[in-house]
């Protein structure tokens, strides 16, 4: 992922609560929602998988209590151009 929103927040909610309202926010601002989000690997404490139906990744350079999350190129590209799929 290359391009994507910063979403910052530092309460007290849960890792799922402060996914769950950075995609609900980019989905109203971008019109589609995402599908990956990278997030410091302390937020993750080991942990994988999906969080509202957002693939969760580690990445060393997001800073704690950010969200980096936005689109997978791959996957973007895939359903603009069906021929890719094929």
């Amino acid at each position: 992922m290359e391009i994507g929103m910063l979403w910052f927040d530092d309460s007290q909610a849960s890792l799922g609560e402060k996914v769950k309202q950075a995609a609900v926010y980019y989905r109203q601002k971008y019109g589609h929602g995402p599908t990956h989000c990278l997030v410091h690997p302390q937020t993750l404490n080991g942990g994988k998988g999906k969080i509202s139906g957002v693939v969760m990744r580690e990445a060393h350079n997001v800073m704690l209590n950010h969200y980096w999350i936005g689109t997978d190129e791959s996957i973007s590209a895939l359903k603009q151009d069906p021929r890719q799929s094929a």
